[in-house]
């Protein structure tokens, strides 16, 4: 008898329990007293008033015992920054890398592993930082800077090694073995390069086809500034195939197996220059590079309103080429950002299709296409966001947009540098020269 009383009395006491979580006799109960209905609220045991949920995984921020880096654009904001469709996945400020300033940025995916890895070039040096997971984000440590300090870095990838050139005085090119960031036991550490290329001395750009194994560095002091041939095959022993001086100084360039709409050049690597003169010519320069030791001029265009020349990207069926000039915001050419679109139907015959001009006055820097979407760096508008699916009309369309530098989007030299969005997990990477390391994540 004992032994059913006391399972009726467990039974009822357990109902009872359950029950007093959403209502005692049909009333909603709000055990936190927050104002928010038990069966509503995102935490029920703690008030939250607000349902604040940082990282939107559906668990309120008093409750949620895996906190996150994550912050969701909600209602116009993440935190301190204006955004729109994009949520940030981790931001590391540059107190986090023992230095000022932050410039170019790149990524790798370990192919081993699958981790992925952002190369973000800083005043000093290059940062390496695991962001495989970014609640969990590892600064792996600084590669030094071969020479002096410079505000200009810049790095891309080819066969597990970093390439990385910069202004600074001499510095010629570092090469690193990125195999090497798998077995870093005491992070950060101060790495050392692998091969110190010194065939050139300060260069303000490299570029990278990695189908040939071919380095094309740009804004050096040798062949007017215009591309140095290197031979990166060899990633441990790279060397000079040549270079095309004729073109002039280029400050950034695309190189590319051609595959676009010009039969003519097809299987021909075509070198696109964004060649920038602060008081001459600036000019969209086309060169066949296929034979090292005789480039040829294919064409050139320039176009109005110009300030500087600075960088450009193909489409993905590589008809169109999209370009940035940095100073005609800076000088007043343009009131807004402008991007040029270049339809290169006929490589031998260029034309400019449209100007694209976006909502604010920003400068633009540098600008990716993948997919149907233009990701670009815009200074003090952070970066931004176009769907270019009906480019062939002349039509670009914001989509949405971070901005990592709320105070302003004036013409100034601040903000975001650059943006690597070619990571198949979707995140994409954003330095920003003041801020540091941002990762976002299409919503």
């Amino acid at each position: 008898m004992k032994f059913k009383h006391f399972c009726f009395f467990l039974f009822f006491s357990l109902f009872f329990i359950h029950c007093s979580k959403e209502q005692i006799n049909g009333v909603n109960l709000d055990i936190d007293n927050d104002g928010i209905e038990n069966s509503i609220d995102n935490c029920p045991e703690f008030a939250n008033a607000d349902q604040k949920d940082t990282d939107g995984d559906g668990v309120g921020d008093p409750c949620d015992t895996t906190p996150s880096n994550k912050v969701v654009c909600t209602n116009g904001f993440a935190g301190q920054f204006p955004c729109n469709g994009y949520d940030l996945l981790l931001h590391m400020p540059m107190s986090t890398f023992g230095t000022a300033e932050a410039n170019d940025s790149w990524g790798w995916t370990d192919q081993t592993t699958g981790n992925e890895y952002v190369i973000m070039g800083v005043l000093d040096g290059t940062v390496f930082i695991d962001i495989t997971d970014t609640d969990n984000p590892i600064y792996l440590g600084k590669l030094p800077t071969r020479t002096s300090s410079s505000d200009w870095r810049d790095i891309k990838v080819y066969n597990n090694y970093a390439f990385i050139v910069s202004e600074a005085f001499n510095h010629g090119m570092q090469v690193f073995d990125l195999t090497r960031l798998r077995t870093v036991s005491n992070p950060p550490e101060t790495f050392t390069s692998d091969t110190d290329f010194t065939g050139f001395g300060n260069a303000h750009n490299i570029v990278i086809n990695e189908d040939k194994g071919f380095a094309y560095v740009v804004g050096s002091n040798q062949f007017s500034g215009g591309p140095i041939f290197i031979d990166i095959n060899n990633p441990l022993n790279p060397t000079i195939a040549g270079g095309f001086a004729l073109g002039g100084y280029s400050h950034d360039a695309q190189v590319v197996t051609y595959i676009g709409p010009d039969s003519d050049y097809t299987g021909q690597e075509i070198l696109i220059g964004s060649n920038g003169e602060r008081f001459g010519a600036n000019e969209v320069v086309i060169t066949n590079v296929t034979d090292k030791s005789n480039p040829v001029n294919i064409s050139k265009i320039s176009y109005p309103n110009d300030g500087y020349t600075h960088q450009g990207w193909f489409t993905e069926d590589q008809r169109y080429f999209l370009v940035g000039d940095e100073l005609d915001e800076a000088d007043g050419n343009v009131s807004n950002t402008r991007i040029l679109i270049f339809d290169l139907l006929d490589l031998d015959n260029p034309v400019l299709l449209t100007e694209y001009f976006g909502p604010t006055e920003a400068i633009d820097h540098n600008g990716y296409v993948k997919g149907n979407t233009f990701y670009l760096a815009n200074y003090r508008a952070g970066v931004r966001f176009h769907d270019i699916s009906n480019i062939a009309s002349g039509t670009m369309t914001e989509i949405g947009f971070f901005d990592t530098y709320p105070e302003n989007d004036d013409p100034n030299f601040n903000g975001v540098w650059n943006v690597y969005p070619f990571f198949n997990s979707g995140k994409i990477v954003v330095s920003d020269i003041e801020k540091g390391l941002f990762i976002l994540q299409k919503q």
